[in-house]
Order: C-alpha cells, then structure tokens, then sequence
C-alpha cells in the first residue's frame, strides 16, 4: 500500500521545503520512497530500534541532508520536533506494528514460527521482556493482558498452564511457549485461524512496548503537528491499533458545536478532513506479492483548520 500513501501526501509535499515524519522508520523503505518522491522534501524518521536506525541511515546515506533519523518512540513526535526547531510539518506516516527486520531476526523473539529468546522488545537497550511479563506478571494481568491485547478467548486455560510450568522452570524461550499453547487449547480452536500461539504473542509484544499506549499518544500529536492543509496517513495491522486511529480521526473531523446554534463558531468547525472512506484495504495483488499486508487497513486526513484559542 506504499503507493496509495504516497498519493495521499503527495498534494501536501509538493512544495519546496516541505518537511514530513515518517514515525516509524523500520528498514528505511516508506523513508526512502517519500524522500525519491518528494525531490524538494525534508525527512524527519524516527525509531525506537537502534538496529533499524543503523541500517536506514546507510540506507538513506545518498539522500545527505534531506533525511534526519531520531532514535524515539512515535508518541514523542512532538518533543523530537520541538528539538530540531520544526514547529509545523507537512505530511505524517505511520506503518504501525512490529516491522520485517524484527520478525525476520530470529533471535528478536517476534516470530512464534522460529525458537528465539522470549524478548520481543523493540529497543532492546531498555524495558522488560516478554520473558518476564510471564515469569512475574499476576495470572490476573496476564490474563488481561491476552484477553484485551490478543483478543484470546482461552486466556484463562493459557495462563493457568503458563502459571504451572513457570513454577518448575521459568519461560526463555518462545518454542515452548507455542508448544504449551498447542497442548491446552481445544482441537476446534487449533483448527483455524491459523498458528494458535499468534494471539498471545501480539498481547505479549504489545503489552511489552506499551505499543497502544504509543499510538494513543502518537496520532493526537501528529495531527497537531500538521500545518494546515498538512496530510497523515496510517497503516494499521490489528483491529486495537485501527480503532484508535479511526477514533483519533473521527473525533477532528467532527463538529463540536452544542446542538442547536444557528451558526457553527469558527472553534467548534473540524480540524480535519477524512481522505478515506473508512479503512482500504490492500488488493488481492498486493497480498499475493506480500502475504503480510493481509491486515493491513489505511486511513488517511488532511488538516484544514487551526486549534481553536
């Protein structure tokens, strides 16, 4: 869906000096399109991972000055900016989620498909591990946590056997995970939707990089980042980071007018525009070429009014 994000910012970066965010660097491709693109922009990429920073920054070498990398979470878009004097920005793009590199790098602990550490820490220079939310979280939490973050409906059979077995040996490792997960859910529940482990390790990297806590605080201050007629687009991977996006949007395309005054005041109008009906949807071509993009939902608005004073 790379295209389709570019042709969204693209009638906000088409003039000289115009500055946008990609919020979540990764491999540095979303970084390097926008910046081939968009000849006249300047970059502002950010990341939380010191080995994507690493690779992008060779990667968007030839580009010299154009591109600034920032080692942050998103939701500190607006103290990044605040840092490098850059009150207002043209365009924004977030591509939510964990990112290739990590789950293609074994030893990240991402992929229920591989034996790897149980880490799944983006930055892995600070926090916890996930190997450490299960040997020391309560059954409580943790059951709260693959119930609200995972959507897993067999939380309480899950944790209940993760609470038995962390008492004999504790969690290191992600195969015995998955095969504990294999061992207690119903025959029915292992017959679709594919791997059974997938949910309890979206909770687990979520609750371990506060990721939906990130994307409550990210697009609020990306959307007040943006300069009139400044664009954003988001691509979302699960229905939790999605919502609150929609929500984010939602609520700055609405009308915050008490009901009945005859004329709307200028502070009660929207600060923005939808670009998109909904959430699209990548094409079954896409899909065939990246089986990743599968879940992958789109959003995008466009700034058209000050905060109110």
């Amino acid at each position: 869906m790379l295209r389709r994000c570019l042709d969204l910012l693209a009638p906000a970066l088409a003039e000289p000096g115009a500055v946008v965010v990609d919020a979540t660097l990764g491999l540095g491709g979303h970084s390097e399109a926008l910046l081939s693109t968009f000849p006249s922009a300047r970059l502002v990429a950010i990341d939380r991972d010191p080995a994507a920073l690493k690779l992008s920054a060779e990667r968007l070498a030839p580009f010299g000055d154009r591109a600034t990398l920032v080692h942050a979470v998103y939701d500190e878009l607006a103290d990044v900016l605040a840092r490098l004097g850059i009150p207002k920005v043209q365009g924004v793009l977030f591509d939510l989620g964990v990112s290739s590199m990590q789950l293609d790098e074994a030893d990240r602990g991402f992929a229920y498909a591989q034996d790897a550490p149980l880490d799944m820490r983006m930055d892995q220079t600070t926090g916890i591990s996930a190997a450490e939310v299960l040997n020391t979280y309560p059954p409580g939490d943790l059951v709260r946590i693959l119930r609200t973050y995972g959507e897993e409906k067999y939380a309480r059979k899950i944790v209940d056997a993760v609470v038995k077995q962390r008492v004999k040996e504790p969690f290191t490792n992600s195969a015995r995970l998955v095969d504990l997960i294999r061992e207690v859910l119903p025959q029915a529940a292992k017959r679709t939707g594919g791997n059974p482990a997938k949910r309890t390790f979206q909770a687990l990297r979520i609750e371990v990089n506060a990721e939906l806590a990130a994307v409550e605080g990210a697009i609020p201050a990306a959307i007040g980042a943006l300069a009139v007629g400044g664009r954003i687009a988001v691509l979302s991977y699960q229905s939790l980071e999605d919502r609150i996006v929609k929500q984010a949007f939602a609520a700055g395309a609405a009308n915050t007018a008490p009901p009945g005054l005859p004329v709307v005041p200028e502070q009660y109008q929207p600060r923005l525009k939808l670009l998109t009906r909904g959430a699209e949807l990548p094409t079954e071509e896409e899909i065939a070429e990246n089986k990743r993009a599968a879940p992958a939902r789109l959003r995008g608005a466009e700034r058209i009014r000050e905060e109110a004073l």
